[in-house]
């Protein structure tokens, strides 16, 4: 039997969304307030799911516990309160879109889970603006 087991956790985080080799004014163009040289900040909203069978001794598809801890300190430890273009490495070449965060998201967790397992990345930048990641 496969179940797939969801986790929820948040973080808050500024970035600017620009392009180092574009003017200001192309820049602005493409990403409009998310350009701001000052920065923006979002509430971000993650979940974390991981499909596969049910072990048949504990009854889990993964513990949860595990999941929660494993998030907490590979994830919203890293990023929550963080300017992410200059506080995280990740973001210092890499524009820090939904999109990237939720690729970069996933490649911090894959090696802490088992590769029987599949890993799929909700990221949620507003209610309305949501991306998926399944590797």
């Amino acid at each position: 039997m496969i179940v797939t087991v969801h986790r929820k956790a948040y973080f808050n985080a500024a970035h600017r969304l620009y392009n180092n080799d574009w003017s200001d004014d192309r820049n602005e163009d493409v990403f409009g307030k998310c350009a701001n040289p000052y920065y923006h900040g979002h509430n971000y909203e993650l979940i974390v799911s991981v499909t596969g069978e049910i072990n048949p001794k504990t009854g889990f598809v993964m513990d949860m516990k595990v999941l929660k801890d494993l998030i907490k300190e590979k994830i919203e430890d890293k990023f929550d309160h963080k300017n992410l273009n200059e506080q995280l490495s990740a973001f210092k070449t890499l524009n820090p879109t939904a999109e990237n965060m939720a690729v970069v998201i996933w490649n911090l967790l894959r090696p802490y889970i088992s590769e029987t397992l599949l890993l799929e990345i909700t990221l949620y930048e507003t209610p309305r603006n949501f991306v998926t990641y399944k590797g």
